[in-house]
């Protein structure tokens, strides 16, 4: 495997570290979509990632490393499966 291959395949290892509900560490942080003081979107190696909280405002942003941090009072996590390509017969069937 190339240097390349294992560097983009590090990067989409997602991970997720919280301290006491105020600082949230992210890796494998592909896209942010949009974000507020209450609501922060973002899409991960595993799927589309909503912060919810109050007075919530990203620290640092690093989207070629693939790393975003958080501060603010987090109250929810809550994660959106990827979509699955193919048709519904494929999908059904496993073809």
């Amino acid at each position: 495997m190339a240097y390349e291959q294992i560097q983009k395949a590090a990067q989409r290892a997602h991970s997720l570290s919280m301290e006491n509900r105020e600082k949230l560490s992210l890796g494998g942080v592909e896209d942010v979509s949009g974000f507020d003081e209450n609501l922060i979107v973002l899409t991960t190696s595993q799927g589309q990632l909503a912060i919810r909280g109050e007075g919530l405002h990203i620290d640092r942003i690093d989207l070629d490393a693939g790393q975003l941090e958080v501060r603010g009072h987090v109250q929810e996590l809550s994660y959106d499966e990827p979509v699955r390509s193919g048709s519904l017969w494929s999908r059904l069937f496993g073809g």
